[in-house]
């Protein structure tokens, strides 16, 4: 799992209990969030932009006030902000989907979209381009780690080894950092995440219809299946 800990650890709880039975899990978080030392200015704000739970959490920290509107892309993002108080709307599954939102709802403005300091999409500036404004602020980071020690010896050795990977920063680091000879099982949460994928040796890809928990849970699902019926034996994650 190249998630954080606990978003890796929500993940897995969500398998169901067949598939955690039949792998070997290894926690190998490839991003550590931290948040920026900041304080973040609403004044005027009549709405905040969620692309992240980590997003509103750092939002959380901060203290800002839950009385406007958020909009979220994706349930687990929004789910995140509905628990912490905010009137929050899945406004997509996707950037794509939330501009597209966005412009045709057009909600009171200035928005502020609160992101880490590697985001795609440019949301903020394609919005204020037309017409809706929206400012935006870093309010975490995202360091890139090496595989641990244990998920290195699992790459290097012959079971079967899948890997579900959920943004194409994570995809890329993965792809720089996998070195190993154990068959290789992927799951993409998006075409944009498999893109870093193409280039390693993989026994299968899998790229999810819908960027959500769910369909990526069935992806591993399916996976876990497939690699144990070629390769045999037991599966790690």
């Amino acid at each position: 799992m190249t998630r954080p800990r606990a978003a890796s650890e929500r993940f897995v709880a969500q398998l169901p209990t067949r598939t955690r039975s039949r792998v070997e899990v290894i926690y190998s978080p490839i991003l550590e969030i931290r948040p920026l030392p900041i304080s973040v200015d609403t004044d005027g704000v009549r709405g905040l932009i969620f692309t992240s739970a980590n997003g509103v959490n750092a939002a959380i920290a901060q203290g800002l006030s839950r009385d406007m509107p958020a909009f979220c892309v994706g349930p687990a993002t929004t789910g995140t902000a509905k628990r912490a108080g905010w009137q929050a709307q899945m406004a997509g599954a996707t950037a794509e989907e939330l501009v597209a939102y966005l412009l045709k709802h057009r909600p009171e403005s200035p928005l502020l979209h609160l992101r880490g300091e590697h985001s795609r999409g440019n949301i903020a500036s394609r919005l204020t381009e037309s017409g809706l404004t929206v400012r935006e602020q870093p309010v975490y980071q995202q360091r890139l780690l090496p595989l641990t020690s244990e998920a290195a010896a699992a790459a290097d050795g012959d079971t079967p080894v899948i890997a579900p990977l959920f943004s194409p920063r994570t995809a890329r680091q993965f792809a720089d950092i996998w070195a190993g000879s154990a068959p290789l099982w992927l799951a993409a949460i998006s075409e944009a995440t498999a893109e870093s994928l193409y280039s390693l040796d993989y026994a299968r890809l899998k790229i999810v219809k819908e960027p959500t928990p769910k369909k990526m849970q069935k992806a591993v699902k399916k996976l876990v299946e497939h690699a144990m019926r070629v390769e045999g034996g037991e599966t790690t994650y």
